[in-house]
């Protein structure tokens, strides 16, 4: 019983396994893009930094994972990851042009331009992983 259980696990550990380097992606890509090293502000304490970095980070595993509970093979899934990957970065794109302050509310910590881009990563997360459920 527990072999057939655990027949999956190969499987499990090739998907899990390029998930988690696809966000690793993700995270390096949207901090390299961004004129602010989030994780310098966040551990100085910057909310607005953490509130959308963690936006954007759920933004972009929302999607993700609806990738991984449709995919047909991991080569399919990681190709929707990667789109995922694009539309997130379009997304900070996008709220860089709505809020053209963005770049010195950030590392200045006005939690309302933070709060803001989550909200807006994490939306458009939630109607990319709905579209991938085809």
């Amino acid at each position: 019983m527990l072999t057939q259980s655990l027949a999956g696990l190969p499987s499990f550990l090739f998907y899990f396994a390029t998930a988690v380097s696809l966000l690793l992606l993700f995270v390096t890509v949207y901090i390299l893009i961004t004129p602010y090293h989030e994780i310098t502000l966040i551990r100085e304490g910057n909310p607005a930094a953490a509130a959308s970095l963690g936006g954007a980070i759920l933004g972009f595993v929302l999607p993700l994972a609806s990738a991984i509970a449709h995919s047909v093979s991991l080569l399919d899934m990681a190709v929707w990851g990667l789109i995922a990957l694009l539309i997130q970065l379009l997304v900070y794109g996008a709220g860089r042009l709505l809020l053209p302050g963005l770049a010195r509310d950030i590392p200045a910590g006005r939690v309302a331009s933070g709060a803001f881009m989550g909200a807006l990563a994490l939306a458009i997360g939630i109607l990319n992983a709905a579209c991938m459920t085809y």
